[in-house]
């Protein structure tokens, strides 16, 4: 089983976006996936369609978390009844090779985790996700969507992550917290974690008609290498719809989504496959033109 952490500095780059990108990439592949929905605003669990009855979130679930029985906690995602609907191909034409079997469950996310937002947790508190996961050993992958900061809960995600995927966007500010998020990784692996590593990073919203974003994708290739996955994911104009109607991007209809899928495919392959550290950059401030 590989935890990854969708991890980002800066809210707004699409980070949760990207989460649900992987998930659906997931489904469509197969892979018994979990994603873990931390952000307290629970976006992703809105995404993922999840209908919870008696359940506990994953708030209640961290609080008491080796009394939680995550399997017993987690809801199907209603994208998982699509894939079915769909086994034979999705509504963008894309075959389903494990829709009949796939597994795609949530950890609902609540307002309730942002008690453990805050800096400065102490290790009891941040080991709380590792010992729910502890009860995760039927999936292959576990996706955790961070709330968009370096506080309590990001933390606790990335002391239960094998793997951080940052999430960025080809301009200044996202670029240059990217860069902040990686050194904080270094530290955080240092005292805490020394089996984390980065996953990689994920160019999202890329403008190809934007010399802005030409420029950024330059440097950040020129400051963290190999670890700029590919593809790049460009800006989807009908994303929030798409996540509106709680679908995944691979049975919805159209070139744009079926493009899209594919993108994402490519993506989760490369980024199960990455890891390593990042080579230490600067960020250069540029005038607009």
């Amino acid at each position: 089983m590989q935890v990854v952490s969708i991890s980002s500095l800066k809210g707004g780059v699409g980070k949760t976006s990207v989460t649900t990108g992987l998930a659906s990439a997931a489904l469509a592949a197969g892979i018994p996936t979990l994603v873990v929905d931390l952000d307290p605003h629970a976006d992703a669990s809105t995404a993922l369609g999840v209908s919870p009855d008696d359940q506990l979130d994953i708030g209640r679930m961290l609080k008491s978390p080796r009394r939680a029985h995550l399997a017993d906690n987690v809801v199907p995602s209603g994208w998982v009844e699509h894939a079915r609907l769909n086994g034979r191909g999705g509504a963008n034409g894309r075959k389903q090779p494990g829709a009949a079997t796939s597994v795609l469950d949530v950890a609902v996310g609540s307002a309730y985790t942002g008690i453990y937002d805050r800096p400065g947790l102490g290790r009891r508190d941040l080991r709380r996700l590792s010992a729910v996961l502890a009860g995760a050993g039927n999936y292959e992958l576990v996706l955790v969507d961070c709330p968009p900061s370096l506080n309590g809960l990001t933390r606790m995600a990335w002391s239960a992550s094998d793997k951080v995927a940052l999430v960025a966007e080809p301009g200044l500010f996202s670029v240059a917290g990217t860069e902040r998020t990686m050194r904080a990784i270094q530290l955080f692996r240092q005292e805490f974690a020394p089996k984390l590593s980065p996953a990689g990073i994920v160019a999202n919203r890329v403008r190809s008609s934007s010399a802005e974003h030409t420029f950024r994708l330059a440097e950040m290739e020129s400051m963290f290498g190999q670890l700029l996955l590919s593809p790049h994911i460009p800006e989807q104009a009908n994303w929030q719809q798409i996540q509106g109607a709680a679908h995944s991007i691979h049975h919805w209809p159209g070139d744009s989504a079926k493009n899209a899928a594919g993108l994402f495919d490519a993506l989760l392959q490369n980024l199960l496959n990455q890891g390593g550290v990042a080579p230490a950059g600067t960020v250069r401030d540029r005038s607009l033109r």
